[in-house]
């Protein structure tokens, strides 16, 4: 953990992204906060849609134009906003201090190009360098996501890895230049669990090597209780809560983080019917007037049909910042907060 005077390596102040769509201008990220310590590693999770891979893109500046735009916020690498750099200077950026690893390796490599060409292709972009050091590099990046026969492998096409091997080669090409930050959306989704475990596995030995501040994007629960420090749910655009991932799995406050965490089935209980949240999350184009959990909400009361929730924070614990935007939370453990 930082000390007061040291600035996080990644922070996100009040982001706000907006689609423009055939049903109107959409708020696909809507003040969204989060900040990752240097050598931490946040969660972000929820439902598919409610806003997770829209907000990497956006920390990227990826976003899809022109239908895509950042209307306003910050987001701070290391002190610097980039979203005041310049098209060129983000090029310089992206890579070679904060990089993102998508969510399926048979789409994010090429086909036609051997893997070899596409990990010097990458760390050539932030590297005037020969050919023979780049491609050095190349197999000295493959071996650091531990690709066997490395010197060998950075001949073979896509075609001819496993899942497993293309998402480590997808690794291999995100940190060949040494960025401080990792964007990591979902990626064991396409693997197996016995891979996913070696994958994870994998990133953290390089993150303890390296000191790498990662953002794990998933909706997978285990995943965050093995990998992330720090956890922030998403809803419909918004963290609807965020702090420690001990004490979110402890003692969860926003009732979607809990429903959330009662769908996780426990192997130990025998139950008929397996836990689910009722509802759909609403469409960006129709969100509620008030709390937008509201209409699949247990504990919701009138206020909520008509006013958004204040962000509360829980009265100091000493073991880090957690708040939730629910207005169940006016209760003396838990005071208005501007975080």
């Amino acid at each position: 953990m930082r000390s007061p005077s040291e600035r996080p390596a990644l922070e996100v102040r009040d982001l706000e992204t907006r689609i423009d769509t055939k049903l109107g201008l959409i708020k696909a990220v809507d003040g969204v906060s989060f900040s990752v310590d240097h050598g931490e590693t946040l969660g972000i999770v929820g439902e598919s849609g409610s806003g997770k891979s829209i907000t990497a893109l956006s920390i990227l500046r990826l976003v899809p134009k022109p239908a895509a735009y950042i209307a306003r916020g910050q987001v701070l690498l290391d002190g610097e906003d980039l979203l005041e750099k310049s098209e060129t200077e983000m090029r310089k950026v992206r890579g070679k201090r904060i990089s993102m690893v998508l969510q399926d390796p048979q789409t994010s490599l090429n086909p036609v190009f051997s893997i070899g060409f596409q990990v010097v292709e990458a760390i050539g972009m932030h590297a005037d360098a020969p050919r023979k050091t780049l491609v050095r590099r190349a197999v000295e990046a493959l071996r650091r996501v531990r690709v066997a026969d490395p010197e060998r492998r950075v001949d073979d096409f896509p075609h001819q890895m496993s899942g497993g091997m293309k998402q480590r080669v997808v690794g291999a090409i995100a940190l060949g230049s040494f960025p401080s930050v990792l964007i990591a959306d979902e990626p064991t989704t396409a693997l197996d669990v016995t891979i996913q475990a070696q994958y994870l596995r994998l990133l953290k030995d390089i993150q303890q090597e390296t000191g790498l501040s990662i953002i794990f994007i998933t909706h997978d629960f285990g995943v965050v209780a093995r990998m992330c420090d720090k956890v922030a749910v998403m809803y419909a655009g918004r963290v609807v809560e965020y702090g420690p991932v001990r004490e979110i799995f402890n003692s969860p406050a926003h009732p979607y983080t809990k429903a959330l965490l009662n769908s996780v089935p426990a192997v130990e209980e025998d139950v008929d019917r397996l836990y689910s949240i009722k509802g759909q999350p609403p469409a960006f184009w129709d969100m509620p007037e008030g709390c937008r959990f509201e209409p699949r909400c247990d504990v919701a009361m009138q206020r909520c049909k008509t006013e958004y929730p204040n962000k509360f924070a829980r009265a100091s614990t000493g073991s880090g910042a957690h708040y939730a935007d629910c207005w169940a939370l006016e209760e003396p453990e838990w005071i208005p907060s501007r975080s």
